[in-house]
């Protein structure tokens, strides 16, 4: 292995995403040891050359379910709880063991959404990640299974690798996957689907190109994918679709194998937006063309320029902001809670106050609050 990974495409801090179905074998259950040891050497040969490297995992549930004798395919949430309670132990433990035999110490952080939504906490989770890495060790990020409800939940874990990704400011995120990248459309389905190698922009087109999950193990597909994708890319960070299934997985990639890779945007941004970027949006809102011309020059968002709301968002919850055509134009966080948006909705500025009573600001988003995003048009 000696010099494949040198110069993993010029990465400093590679965030790393597993999926269930490489962790742990269909069949019976069991955790794929070799692989898994195949993966820590190829970490281990990164961070000989310098690279940081953080590691986003799902697969308790999947391995406890098995240790407590739960086989069917679709447990409800409180069973779903005490296998991820139960595999998590084992998981954290496999990870511990198999990184020091390379002298790299594993650090496990928990997180749900509550964690990286609300600013304080999403910092101190941030300052906790990168004393570890400046230590030298290897972080181990999972959703907490046995704590999330249906209604709290990431609900997949490429999303939470980009977040975590923007959140570290890693160069790249690499999500293994049961694929080697993103096709014109699902290959298992459609034989002529092409392979897309590089994706300069997520377009409207890339976006309808994501099909369905394929493994029962994993809450996740291409579609999530590609929502991760947009997260990263818009943050700075290079992100990588690649086939994790085979031994050594990093060093496949370095030596060449198919990869779908994501073009970050040129500049990085400030810490703020980024975490306004990669968060979670509670709600969405729809604009006229009006608005959305007047958002490219860099204004707020205006009520009266938003046609549809929808979501239960809170005020300071982000949402994401679309023009008529289904384009995501912007993120950002809202200066209204859903029901008063739904009141001032196409109303001017100057009526907010007698809708609302005395208010701080009349902007629905404000532009320190909003992110534009890199879009292209639908051809």
């Amino acid at each position: 292995m000696a010099d494949a990974l040198n110069d993993f495409f010029g990465f400093k801090r590679l965030t790393i995403k597993i999926g269930s179905a490489l962790l742990v074998d269909a069949e019976t259950g069991a955790l794929r040891k070799a692989w898994l040891e195949s993966l820590a050497a190829d970490i281990a040969a990164l961070k000989a050359h310098g690279v940081e490297v953080v590691i986003v995992s799902s697969g308790a549930i999947s391995l406890g379910r098995r240790m407590l004798g739960l086989e069917a395919v679709s447990l409800p949430l409180d069973q779903s709880q005490a296998a991820a309670a139960v595999g998590q132990i084992a998981l954290s433990q496999a990870f511990s063991d198999i990184l020091r035999t390379h002298n790299i110490v594993a650090g496990q952080i928990l997180v749900t959404p509550n964690i990286t939504e609300q600013r304080r906490h999403f910092l101190n989770a941030k300052t906790t990640m990168n004393t570890l890495l400046d230590m030298g060790a290897v972080p181990i990020i999972n959703e907490n299974d046995s704590v999330a409800t249906s209604e709290i939940r990431y609900g997949d874990n490429d999303r939470l690798s980009a977040r975590v990704a923007t959140m570290v400011e890693s160069d790249g995120l690499i999500i293994f996957s049961d694929v080697d990248g993103l096709y014109t459309a699902p290959p298992h389905l459609d034989p002529d689907a092409e392979f897309l190698p590089r994706i300069e922009r997520i377009t409207p087109e890339i976006e309808a190109m994501a099909g369905g999950a394929a493994s029962h193990l994993s809450r996740g597909g291409m579609r999530t994918k590609i929502e991760a994708a947009k997260m990263a890319v818009n943050a700075g960070t290079a992100m990588i679709i690649a086939k994790g299934a085979i031994d050594h997985p990093l060093r496949a990639v370095a030596n060449g194998a198919r990869h779908s890779f994501f073009v970050p945007v040129a500049t990085k941004r400030a810490a703020r937006k980024n975490w306004i970027m990669s968060a979670l949006p509670a709600g969405r809102v729809v604009i006229d063309a009006g608005a959305a011309t007047a958002l490219a020059k860099g204004t707020s968002l205006l009520p009266i320029g938003v046609t549809q709301i929808e979501g239960t968002f809170g005020r300071g919850d982000a949402i994401s902001i679309f023009d008529q055509a289904g384009i995501e134009r912007a993120r950002g966080l809202s200066n209204f809670d859903a029901a008063d948006a739904q009141l001032v909705l196409g109303k001017r500025s100057a009526d907010i106050a007698e809708i609302l009573g005395p208010v701080s600001r009349t902007e629905l988003v404000h532009r320190d609050n909003m992110v534009l995003l890199q879009v292209e048009e639908a051809s």
